[in-house]
């Protein structure tokens, strides 16, 4: 049995497999990613507003790279260093990106649509004010994730762990947290609708637990944070 953290509203009206269950959580739309044949790069970097389209990155060191609005289209990142590389406003739409890994990767206002990350290891990555639909995250490592004002529409965080995520003011709609781990996440001035937590295997709200309006969490979470719950509405628990 869950809990609502929140008001029903229309748009926690189930579809799918949850159809017709009064009350339940909209699930979220996976990608349904099939990449055709894609040719090696052989280039080196990237280029600003550069497109990328069937190309598969093999290993590909793009450590400072320049690639701040660059579109990649129907492309695999496999074992790429991402340090510091520039993909401000760069979009990324059938695409999957395995393993991943750098520090400080600005993705600042990017859009990820029908994308795969897969078993990333990230820290500093600056997704804020980003557009993700139909996102999948599954395994890996992300620390200190920067999604401050983005939109967040039926995306997957599945057998991750999220370090100190920051979701401030982000518009989150059909979102799931699976099998993953949220230390000291930030919901501050967040917005829900149809958002999972009841899977998730550590949940660490350090601000913005009056935000959960339009989650779903479950009854041992509700007893976790209760005392959060009750300090934010002003109530004072005594033996």
């Amino acid at each position: 049995m869950a809990v609502s953290a929140g008001r029903s509203t229309g748009s926690n009206r189930a579809y799918g497999a949850n159809k017709g269950r009064k009350g339940a959580v909209s699930a979220a739309r996976r990608p349904e990613v099939r990449l055709p044949p894609l040719v090696p790069y052989d280039g080196e970097g990237l280029e600003p507003d550069g497109d990328y389209d069937g190309v598969r990155f093999d290993g590909v060191d793009l450590a400072d790279a320049s690639g701040r609005g660059a579109r990649f289209m129907d492309c695999a990142l496999d074992g790429c260093s991402l340090d510091r590389a520039e993909l401000a406003r760069a979009r990324f739409v059938d695409a999957v990106l395995t393993g991943v890994r750098g520090v400080g990767t600005d993705l600042a206002e990017a859009s990820l649509r029908d994308v795969e990350v897969v078993d990333a290891r990230l820290g500093g990555v600056q997704l804020h004010g980003a557009v993700l639909e139909r996102v999948v995250v599954r395994g890996g490592k992300i620390d200190y994730l920067n999604l401050r004002e983005a939109r967040l529409k039926d995306v997957v965080f599945e057998g991750c762990v999220l370090s100190e995520p920051d979701f401030g003011g982000a518009h989150l709609v059909r979102v799931e947290f699976r099998d993953c781990v949220l230390k000291r996440a930030d919901f501050s001035g967040a917005r829900m609708e149809s958002v999972d937590l009841r899977a998730v295997a550590e949940l660490d709200i350090a601000r913005g637990v009056d935000r959960l309006a339009g989650a779903v969490i479950s009854p041992s979470q509700l007893m976790e944070l209760a005392p959060a719950l009750a300090a934010q509405i002003g109530v004072r628990v005594e033996a």
